[in-house]
């Protein structure tokens, strides 16, 4: 187990959906935003990890984040900087386009700056509702489709993820959900971005701690000196973690700093 001292934790990443906010409540609790608000004035830096788009980052009253890894960190950035921009390679993403196709699969791309589908299915709502998103079909669907675009989500099963990304070097699939999938870049992650971010900051591993619940988050719990899986994690995330705290419902962030005198 790698549990740094508290007094060494310098910068903080956090997944939102499962881990900042309870997926059935969908907002933060007062509690949870306590805790942020008690990092920052310990001089925490506070970091986003997020598989959502840069658009769709919520903001939380009274706090600001001072990094933020979205795309899964395929676009990583503060309020001055952009830090890592690793959209999918063009032509990737047109053979992922096909290989959904072949199994009546449509895809919503996202750029930097929007979201657009060749279509819709249950699977791609609902996963669109657990966060409070909508995804509207785009008129000029193949034309957006030859900008940078940094992920690609769809309804899929485990079963289907081979086939997505089959002759597309350049890209992986990262899933936290039975019912969808996010495909990134296959040099990409929350992991590399822990790395990017810490880089910039002048951090090291040992000084990270990291919170999460999906699949998606293993790469990052792992680039972390500390990754923290949540109680209502999946239990591969818990396998791999240094330390499995409360379930999100349970305010397990907030108790977690504060038996480690974090807050």
């Amino acid at each position: 187990m790698n549990l740094q001292n508290e007094k060494d934790i310098k910068i903080a990443f956090f997944d939102i959906d499962g881990t900042l906010i309870d997926m059935n409540r969908k907002v933060i609790s007062d509690q949870m935003l306590e805790c942020l608000i008690r990092l920052k004035e310990n001089h925490v830096i506070l970091c986003i990890a997020t598989g959502r788009p840069p658009v769709s980052v919520p903001h939380f009253p009274g706090i600001e984040f001072d990094a933020f890894l979205t795309f899964n960190a395929s676009y990583c950035f503060t309020k001055d900087a952009v830090i890592l921009s690793n959209p999918i390679p063009a032509s990737d993403v047109q053979q992922i386009i096909k290989n959904a196709a072949s199994i009546g699969r449509p895809v919503a791309l996202a750029s930097k700056d929007r979201m657009g589908s060749n279509g819709i299915d249950d699977d791609l709502t609902d996963y669109f509702a657990i966060s409070k998103q909508t995804i509207d079909v785009a008129e000029d669907f193949d034309a957006f489709a030859q900008d940078e675009i940094y992920q690609i989500m769809l309804g899929c099963r485990a079963e289907d993820h081979d086939l997505l990304v089959k002759n597309a070097p350049g890209a992986k699939v990262t899933a936290w959900w039975d019912r969808a999938a996010d495909i990134i870049p296959s040099n990409g992650g929350k992991g590399m971005g822990v790395g990017k971010i810490l880089s910039y900051y002048g951090l090291t591993k040992d000084q990270a701690i990291a919170f999460g619940d999906g699949s998606n988050d293993i790469e990052m719990l792992e680039a972390a000196g500390t990754g923290v899986a949540m109680g209502n994690a999946t239990e591969n995330v818990k396998k791999i973690a240094d330390v499995v705290c409360g379930s999100v419902a349970d305010e397990g962030i907030y108790h977690y700093c504060l038996d480690h005198h974090l807050i």
